[in-house]
C-alpha cells in the first residue's frame, strides 16, 4: 500500500509536469495575424504600389549611394523619395499620409467602433514638438475612424511578445507605425516607414489574413550558442521546420554579429543564397534603426502575399552588444506538420 500510495503520488507530479509544459507550449504557440501592410522605402517611387518596391528588394537591388543629407553634408545613406524643394516636416507628413491611407483602406472595412492600440514610433531629428504636430496632422487628414489609443512606452518586438501574453484574447487591433526620417547621423542609415495592422487569431473580421506573425524570441545574451537556441526556438514557436522556410530576412545587425547570423544559417540548414532567399535589407537600404523589425516584417509579409512560403526574420539594433531577435511569418494558412 505504501509504494501504491508514493506511485500515486510519482503519477500526480509527472502530470502536472506534463500540463504545466502542455500549457507552455500553448502560450508560447500563440500568434498574431497580419491584416495590413505599408512600407516605403528609397527604392518606392511615390506614385508607385508596393510591387516594384519589393521585386527590387528581393533581387537585392541598392538604394545605399552617396548623396547630400538633410544636413547639407554627402553621406552615404538612402533617402525616401521627395522632391527637391520638400523640407524634412514636408516629407514626414506626405509619408504619414501614404501609410495611413493604406492602413485606412483596411480598417474601412472593419466596424467603426472596433478598438485599434496604436504603436508610433518616429525616429528623426526634427524637434520632438514638429514630429508630434506632423503626426496630429497626419492623423486628422486620414480617413481612419475607428478608436485609437495610443501605447505608451517602448516599440520593437518585445510589444509584440507581450500583446501575446497580456492581450491574446483581446477584440482590439495592434496598428504599428513606424518611420525613420532625417537620423541624426545619416551615415550608413535608411529612411522607411511601415505600417501594420495586427490581431488576433480569434477576431472575426471580413479581410484574409496575409500573414501569421508568430511569437518573437530575444537571445538571451550575444554569443552564438545562445543564438543557434534562440532561433530553433522561434522556429518551435510555429512549429516549422527549417526547411519549410523560404526567405531568411535581416535587418538592423551590427557587422560584429555576422559570424553569429551565418554559423546559424548553416547549422540549421536556413535559406542563405544572397538575394536569392537571403535578404540583408541593411546592405541594400542602409541601416533602419528602430524600423528594422518593423520593415523585415513588412517586406516577408509582402512576399507570402505574393505567394512565398514561410519567412525568417532576423533583427536587432544598431550597436554590437545588442541581442538579437528572430521571428517566424507563415502564410495565413496552417502549415502541415
Amino acid at each position: 500500500m505504501h509504494y501504491l500510495g508514493q506511485q500515486r503520488l510519482a503519477d500526480s507530479w509527472d502530470q502536472a509536469r506534463l500540463d504545466d509544459r502542455t500549457l507552455r507550449v500553448s502560450q508560447g504557440r500563440r500568434c498574431l495575424q497580419v491584416l495590413g501592410v505599408s512600407l516605403y522605402t528609397a527604392l518606392r517611387d511615390k506614385e508607385q504600389g508596393p510591387a516594384a518596391q519589393l521585386e527590387d528588394l528581393l533581387s537585392g537591388a541598392k538604394a545605399l549611394k552617396t548623396q547630400v543629407s538633410w544636413r547639407g553634408d554627402a553621406a552615404r545613406h538612402s533617402q525616401l523619395p521627395r522632391e527637391p524643394e520638400m523640407a524634412a516636416d514636408e516629407v514626414l507628413l506626405e509619408t504619414l499620409g501614404r501609410v495611413l491611407a493604406e492602413l485606412g483602406n483596411v480598417l474601412a472595412g472593419l466596424p467603426e467602433q472596433m478598438p485599434v492600440a496604436l504603436l508610433l514610433d518616429i525616429d528623426s531629428s526634427l524637434p520632438p514638438s514638429e514630429v508630434s504636430r506632423v503626426w496630429q496632422q497626419a492623423w486628422e487628414n486620414s480617413v481612419i475612424r475607428q478608436p485609437v489609443k495610443l501605447l505608451e512606452g517602448g516599440g520593437g518586438l518585445e510589444r509584440v511578445d507581450q500583446w501575446l501574453d497580456q492581450r491574446h484574447d483581446d477584440a482590439a487591433l495592434l496598428m504599428v507605425v513606424a518611420l525613420q526620417l532625417a537620423p541624426d547621423q545619416p551615415a550608413g542609415t535608411a529612411e522607411a516607414a511601415v505600417g501594420l495592422l495586427l490581431g488576433n487569431p480569434q477576431l472575426s473580421t471580413p479581410q484574409t489574413p496575409i500573414a501569421r506573425l508568430h511569437r518573437p524570441q530575444q537571445e538571451p545574451q550575444p554569443i552564438t550558442s545562445a543564438w543557434l537556441d534562440t532561433v530553433r526556438q522561434s522556429l518551435d514557436w510555429v512549429p516549422a521546420a527549417a526547411d519549410a522556410i523560404s526567405h531568411t530576412w535581416r535587418a538592423g545587425i551590427d557587422t560584429q554579429r555576422e559570424a553569429a547570423i551565418t554559423t546559424a544559417l548553416v547549422e540549421l540548414q536556413l535559406p542563405s543564397k544572397h538575394n536569392q532567399t537571403l535578404h540583408d535589407l541593411d546592405s541594400t537600404l542602409g541601416l533602419p534603426g528602430r524600423v528594422a523589425p518593423w520593415l523585415a516584417i513588412a517586406a516577408a509579409a509582402q512576399t507570402i502575399q505574393r505567394g512565398a512560403g514561410a519567412q525568417l526574420i532576423v533583427t536587432g539594433g544598431a550597436c554590437a552588444n545588442t541581442t538579437l531577435w528572430s521571428v517566424v511569418l507563415t502564410p495565413a494558412a496552417p502549415l502541415s506538420t
